[in-house]
């Protein structure tokens, strides 16, 4: 097993994983140098697409959330409806509050705060890009993050699976009416092949090397080769960085003082929803792997989606586009920083007791000794489980 991944310290953080903020910080100032001294290498790179979805980008991101997808136990899924008080935090902060106040804050800063300094046309176009991102919330880097604070995964796919579901039905309403557009045209085939790059296509990847593994060698197996991608999870991290700045290097250097002006109130935004849905887990005794990805989902973007409808709405040179790729920027440190805090506070939520998770589904040969727990004994785990929630 990787090393890196066996020194842990009290917050369970690798060795390596406690020094993210570093290798980021370096990742960052390596995008930006690469992306000004061979900005057309990254160009290349930017134009390999499909639906305004970046091939590179998504394999980077197949990388890090493909070891989580090796932990999900399609048999226990049903559970979650047992324990919705998770799900219910997560959508109501997705869908009645995120959008609301990144509407809220783009006005009092571009309206009142940045009102002698931004012209007011180009104000509005900043404005409508923060609203997108906030209307945007997030489906593929919550599975990161829930991986990096030992989240549940079944209770993450579930989290991100019902909130994509609400995403194809609310994101034209809402956005259309913060935005004041009424005829908001939704890029469909972003959205769907979002949904299926970053979540249908890891999971089965993650189920068929799940069940091949437990046919073979049990359920020890999967932990340990999960635990063995963690590094390879992390590199992946690292080189979307990469990609993420150098992609916007010429804008970061050309425009400094408007990234920085648009960044603020993302910022924010971003430290005030997790704030805000860490709180009210930590008040609803939520357990930390389904407290740290609820409060995650609802912190993170879809920016994908965003971007699109941005460059759609008002062209790829518009300040909206530029507002939704400054979230872009900001997201991955503002995150790990957000993990890095859960990791170090997860002592503020009811401890969790092993076996807290439905048994591993068992192989016929393991059924045939023996070991796999009856039935009397899962439905006990199951009602102990859940009133501890």
């Amino acid at each position: 097993m990787n090393s890196a991944t066996d020194d842990r310290d009290a917050s369970g953080l690798g060795a390596f994983e406690r020094f993210l903020t570093v290798w980021v910080t370096l990742a960052i100032a390596a995008g930006i140098g690469l992306g000004l001294v061979v900005p057309g290498v990254f160009k290349q790179v930017a134009d390999l697409e499909f639906a305004q979805v970046n091939l590179v980008v998504a394999v980077l991101i197949w990388l890090m959330i493909y070891p989580m997808m090796l932990k999900v136990e399609p048999d226990c899924l049903s559970d979650v409806r047992h324990r919705p008080k998770g799900l219910i935090l997560t959508l109501s902060i997705n869908w009645l509050i995120k959008p609301f106040t990144m509407a809220g804050l783009a006005y009092l800063f571009f309206r009142f705060i940045y009102a002698d300094f931004v012209p007011a046309a180009q104000a509005d176009e900043y404005i409508a890009g923060m609203i997108l991102l906030g209307v945007a919330p997030c489906t593929a880097m919550v599975f990161v993050w829930s991986q990096l604070t030992n989240g549940n995964p079944n209770y993450t796919l579930a989290q991100v699976s019902i909130n994509d579901l609400i995403l194809v039905f609310a994101f034209a309403p809402i956005a259309g009416l913060l935005l004041g557009v009424t005829d908001l045209i939704v890029p469909w085939a972003t959205l769907i092949a979002s949904v299926a790059i970053f979540v249908v296509v890891p999971l089965g990847a993650g189920l068929a090397t799940r069940s091949s593994l437990l046919r073979r060698d049990g359920p020890g197996a999967v932990e340990t080769f999960a635990d063995r991608l963690k590094a390879t999870s992390i590199i992946g991290l690292l080189l979307t960085v990469v990609l993420l700045f150098g992609f916007q290097a010429e804008t970061i250097i050309e425009q400094p003082a408007r990234v920085l002006m648009i960044a603020i109130p993302l910022l924010i935004q971003s430290y005030g929803i997790f704030a805000l849905g860490y709180g009210s887990a930590r008040v609803l005794r939520l357990p930390f792997d389904v407290a740290a990805p609820a409060a995650m989902i609802g912190t993170s973007n879809f920016f994908e989606l965003a971007v699109a409808v941005a460059i759609s709405l008002y062209g790829l040179g518009s300040g909206a586009a530029l507002a939704t790729v400054v979230g872009v920027l900001i997201e991955v440190p503002v995150m790990l920083s957000l993990v890095s805090f859960a990791n170090r506070t997860k002592g503020w939520f009811p401890a969790l007791p092993t076996g807290t998770n439905p048994p591993p589904v068992a192989t016929s040969k393991e059924a045939t000794r023996g070991t796999t727990p009856t039935a009397t004994q899962t439905s006990q785990s199951s009602r102990a489980t859940r009133s501890r929630e």
